[in-house]
């Protein structure tokens, strides 16, 4: 695994943790991670993994949230 530094300025307010999701859900959503890779990036299972990606409007079902948003609204 590699390890990396980036330096983000101090006005950008944001956590290890959402940092860490920010840059696990984006390789996830592009397919390069696995959801159980990228869980473990984060630090978390699985399944927490999971539930949070909406938040950072990635879906598990290979939609983009508002496709998914809108299929909805069709059903």
């Amino acid at each position: 695994m590699s390890v990396f530094q980036i330096q983000i300025p101090d006005s950008v307010k944001i956590n290890d943790f959402e940092l860490k999701m920010l840059i696990a859900s984006k390789l996830f959503e592009d397919g390069k991670l696995s959801s159980g890779q990228a869980a473990d990036i984060v630090g978390i299972s699985k399944r927490a993994f999971i539930e949070i990606l909406g938040k950072y409007n990635v879906s598990i079902f290979g939609y983009e949230y508002g496709e998914l948003e809108e299929d909805l609204k069709n059903a």
